[in-house]
């Protein structure tokens, strides 16, 4: 089957689970979407049982889908750069300290709880994992998504301060994220005996900062480019080539391409508020990422939900992932609680906040992608598996009670 014909599948279903969800479940339209293709894929499941050919078709496409290439290769520079140029820089200032503690130490101490508690857990079950793996995991798992809860928070009155300082740490996690799951991925594959504590400390300088510094290089350049000239058309594209070439040359560079498009984002959006752009290309910019963005995150939970059709069953990953979900929140909680204490008073943030970040940092496609992107290593599957019971946990509990939990803070 030819890459036009799954794509136009793709947003086929999309479209007509997103009508169904407008019309009749009114769920998020995240949340919604996923629902329904996680619905579709058990009807599937179903269906083979009755006639196996439709099944072997559906299943034939979605194997067809490399997910993990699809999203860290292509969708999720358009989702961070979309992200990133929606956000209010000087709200995102205002919280720099607590966006900075929570996406580089909170993500490195929940990556060590993680692993740690999640290597004693698997013990339980008769099954063994080598500590490494279980690091591995904590890295992708750590990182928060809240594309399916932001507008859930919205509707519910949450503070500005605790919005922001969701959505920004969740910009940057991504790309810390992908930075020390990278870093340990290459552990293992060179040896933990050929690779010294410097040489990994280097790694992530190189990945992170040097990310950060070309992500600002880029988004200056597209600035100015966009500056000298008043033609919206060629300025859409202009933000396209430097989503897509900027991600690109950062990846070629051995720089992190997330956190690259972050701050390209991030300083674009902040510049084009000014009066430098015409209101014209302000609009038609805006609105053009705002219209990718929806479409984009519509077909990214469709496949997570459709992903469900190819998985591997094994009931030792079952256990081993219902184990993980009170030890990936607890490690969340702790995550927080200490940049939090090392702040003090002047993060500015309450416990009852505190708890809300915590319910509000929801796992998503990023992670599965992730764990999906393993080629070769041993435990592929049972990680694959365990993600998937995570992410599920934490789009679907977490995601459809979070408005209601920040609320009864709140009321």
């Amino acid at each position: 089957m030819d890459l036009l014909t799954i794509i136009t599948l793709l947003i086929v279903l999309s479209s007509a689970f997103g009508y169904i969800n407008v019309r009749f479940l009114k769920l998020p339209v995240t949340i919604g979407l996923m629902v329904l293709a996680i619905i579709f894929s058990v009807i599937m499941l179903i269906v083979n049982y009755f006639n196996p050919q439709v099944f072997q078709f559906a299943e034939a496409v979605v194997e067809q889908i490399n997910f993990s290439k699809v999203l860290l290769d292509v969708m999720l520079s358009f989702l961070l750069f979309a992200g990133a140029l929606h956000t209010d820089g000087s709200l995102l200032k205002a919280e720099s300290r607590n966006i900075l503690m929570f996406s580089v130490v909170g993500v490195l101490i929940s990556t060590f709880i993680i692993a740690t508690l999640l290597y004693y857990a698997i013990k339980l079950t008769g099954f063994d994992l080598d500590y490494i793996y279980c690091l591995l995991f904590g890295s992708l798992i750590s990182p928060t998504d809240p594309i399916a809860v932001l507008g859930i928070l919205t509707k519910a009155n949450v503070p500005k301060k605790i919005e922001i300082n969701i959505v920004g740490e969740s910009l940057f996690n991504d790309g810390v994220g992908v930075v020390i799951f990278t870093i340990i991925l290459q552990v293992i594959r060179i040896g933990i005996e050929n690779i010294s504590v410097a040489e990994v400390a280097m790694l992530f300088v190189q990945e992170a900062i040097g990310g950060v510094i070309f992500g600002f290089v880029a988004g200056w350049c597209a600035y100015r480019l966009l500056k000298s000239i008043d033609n919206y058309e060629t300025e859409v594209m202009i933000t396209i080539a430097l989503v897509m070439g900027g991600y690109y040359l950062a990846t070629m560079m051995h720089l992190s391409g997330p956190l690259a498009i972050v701050v390209a984002g991030l300083f674009f959006g902040n510049k084009a508020k000014d009066n430098t752009l015409s209101v014209t290309s302000r609009l038609y910019i805006y609105k053009f990422w705002e219209l990718i963005d929806v479409i984009m995150n519509a077909v990214l939970f469709v496949l997570i939900g459709l992903r469900l059709m190819v998985l591997d069953f094994s009931y030792n990953a079952l256990i081993t992932g219902l184990f993980a979900i009170p030890i990936v929140l607890f490690a969340r909680y702790v995550s927080l609680k200490i940049p939090l204490f090392i702040a003090g008073k002047k993060s500015g943030i309450e416990s009852k906040q505190a708890l809300l970040l915590v319910w509000g940092g929801l796992r998503g496609g990023l992670s599965i992608a992730m764990a999906l992107s393993l080629s070769g290593e041993e435990s592929k599957d049972f990680i694959v598996f365990i993600t998937y019971i995570v992410v599920l946990f934490s789009i679907l509990v977490q995601g459809l009670t979070v408005g209601g939990f920040a609320k009864r803070l709140y009321k």
